[in-house]
């Protein structure tokens, strides 16, 4: 006699099993990642464009702002594209009452404004997870230097 080749259905199916647990971890996993990246994507793109903004301004010799728009959830240097940040980040700041437009309403919008001579009109910009945390970037307003400090959840 020779012996059967293959697999049983008993093993088949625990094979199915372990796939499909594998399949649902990663798919939670990956909600959790795609927040995470979306994340620090917003982090990045706001601190470089604070940098861009302070830099340009000190290059062209003429004021530059960067601006946070919480209506359109949207930021960026003035005269180039917008970025947009998710939905789920909580964004906040704080600017100098002359920079700031419509702040009773949801569709508040603020500005950092960059001095060519290197100072700024300072602020600060807070953008908070869901699950608690965050980051904040700080302007100081007599240089105009960018910098990040974390905020514990």
């Amino acid at each position: 006699m020779s012996a059967a080749r293959g697999f049983t259905l008993v093993e088949l199916v625990v094979a199915l099993a372990i796939v499909a647990l594998a399949v649902g971890a990663t798919a939670a996993n990956y909600s959790r990642l795609q927040q995470a990246m979306a994340y620090q994507s917003t982090v990045r793109g706001m601190l470089a464009g604070l940098q861009l903004a302070r830099s340009e301004a000190q290059r062209s010799g003429r004021p530059v702002a960067f601006g946070v728009d919480l209506g359109r959830r949207s930021y960026g240097v003035e005269g180039r594209p917008e970025s947009v940040f998710p939905e789920e980040l909580e964004v906040r700041f704080i600017v100098a009452g002359s920079e700031a437009i419509g702040l009773r309403d949801s569709h508040a919008r603020g500005y950092i404004r960059f001095q060519p001579e290197g100072g700024a009109t300072g602020g600060s910009l807070e953008l908070r997870r869901p699950q608690g945390g965050g980051v904040r970037l700080r302007v100081d307003w007599l240089l105009g230097h960018v910098s990040q400090e974390r905020i514990a959840g």
